[in-house]
This record gives C-alpha cells, sequence and structure tokens, in this order.
C-alpha cells in the first residue's frame, strides 16, 4: 500500500472512529431515512419515484456532508493530535490531500446507503415512472454533493475550529443568498457566485449553456479560494 492510500485510510478511520463521526453518521442515516419515509407515506402515489426519492434525501445530505468535511479538517486542531499526526507524516500537503480523499470517499458511501434506502422505497411504489431516473440527474447529485462536502473540507481549513468553521459555512452563503434576493443590484452577481442556485439545475439534472460556467464560477469562490486559503493555514501554522 502506498504512503498515500495508507494516510487516506488512517483518516477515514478517524472520521469513523470518534464518537461525533459516528453520531454524525447515524444523524445523517435518521433524517435522510425519514426524508424518504415522509414521501413514501404522505406523498402522491403517482410522485413516489426513485427520482423523487432521491430528491428528498438529497436535502438533509447538502446540509450535513459540510460538516461532515469540516470534522476531517478540524480534529488535528480540536483534539490536539496535530503532533501525532504530522510526526507520522511531516509531509503536511500529503496529508491534506489524504484528508480530502477519504472525505470524498466516505462521502460516496453515504450517497450509496442513501441510494439504497431510495431503491427499497421504490420497490413498494405503483407509479408508472416509479425506476425512472435520468443519468443527468444521479450525477448531478453526486457532483453536487461532492462540492458541498470539499466546501466544508476547505472551511474546516480555514478556521481550524469545529464551531466556528460550521456557523462560517452556514451563514455567509445565507447572508449573500438574502442580501441578493433582496438587493437587484446583486442580482446578476448572484446568478453567478450563489451556491445554492447554480446547483439547483445539477441536482436536477437540467444543466445547459452557461449553467456549468456558473457552476464553475461559484465553485472557484466558495470551494476554490477557501481550500487554497486552508491549505496555506495547515501547512503553515504552529503545532503546539
Amino acid at each position: 500500500m502506498s504512503a498515500l492510500a495508507t494516510t487516506t485510510y488512517v483518516e477515514l478511520r478517524k472520521m469513523v472512529d470518534t464518537r461525533a463521526g459516528r453520531w454524525l453518521l447515524v444523524v445523517m442515516a435518521t433524517v435522510g431515512g425519514a426524508a424518504v419515509a415522509a414521501v413514501a407515506i404522505w406523498g402522491d402515489a403517482q410522485e413516489q419515484s426513485l427520482q423523487t426519492y432521491l430528491s428528498f434525501a438529497a436535502l438533509p445530505l447538502a446540509l450535513l456532508l459540510p460538516v461532515l468535511g469540516i470534522m476531517s479538517a478540524t480534529q488535528e486542531w480540536t483534539q490536539r493530535t496535530g503532533l501525532v499526526t504530522f510526526t507520522l507524516e511531516p509531509r503536511r500537503g500529503r496529508v491534506v490531500l489524504a484528508k480530502s480523499l477519504a472525505a470524498l470517499v466516505l462521502g460516496v458511501v453515504v450517497l450509496a446507503a442513501a441510494a439504497l434506502a431510495c431503491a427499497v422505497a421504490t420497490l413498494f411504489s405503483t407509479s408508472p415512472q416509479a425506476w425512472d431516473l435520468p443519468g443527468a440527474m444521479a450525477g448531478g447529485v453526486v457532483l453536487a454533493m461532492g462540492i458541498y462536502l470539499l466546501q466544508g473540507l476547505a472551511f474546516g481549513m480555514v478556521f481550524l475550529s469545529t464551531p466556528l468553521a460550521i456557523v462560517a459555512s452556514f451563514v455567509l452563503p445565507t447572508v449573500w443568498t438574502i442580501v441578493s434576493t433582496l438587493n437587484e443590484r446583486f442580482e446578476t452577481a448572484a446568478s453567478w457566485l450563489d451556491l445554492s442556485r447554480v446547483t439547483e439545475p445539477l441536482l436536477a439534472g437540467q444543466m445547459a449553456g452557461d449553467d456549468w460556467g456558473r457552476l464553475a464560477t461559484s465553485s472557484l469562490l466558495w470551494l476554490g479560494l477557501p481550500m487554497a486559503l486552508g491549505t496555506w493555514r495547515v501547512l503553515t501554522r504552529e503545532v503546539k
């Protein structure tokens, strides 16, 4: 096993071996399952399809996956294990890459579990379009969840504090959305820089034309810049 693979495996174990990490996974499973169950119990019979179930399951995951990334990025600094981590692997850049890969791997596992729950619910559907799921939508959900997860990781590395990073990752985009909604002067900018807005067609599997440019621009602001700043902070901060 290569050094990067070993470090990634260690980071993955650290994400699921802590009490906070396990509870977060339990919460994601519970909330996602509740969303699917709500559609199955109270939803219109004709709308109980794999596509609908996946859409509802993605809503809580979009909120909770960034927290998973944040916790992965901040555990060395909030649990004071940084000295051990960077002694065993002094190349901090490799640790950052391993954390990113580990977060993505765990994110894929979470999405796979959500998809399985959606498939089980679809087995009981009587809708003629029950199993219709456009490939563009499935791929869009995976890409969007990956963006949100890495955004959380980036914010975690910027603040190196779990509470601060969680608050910032939720408050800053929300404030920007509210300001752009209330002030028409920001409307054009928001159509390019509001991550929640530009990912709507991605989650619906309806990306076309300028949508990809808007997604790239918004991702650069909310993911690329924090990731660059956060990586610099991890590489240069003194471990105590």
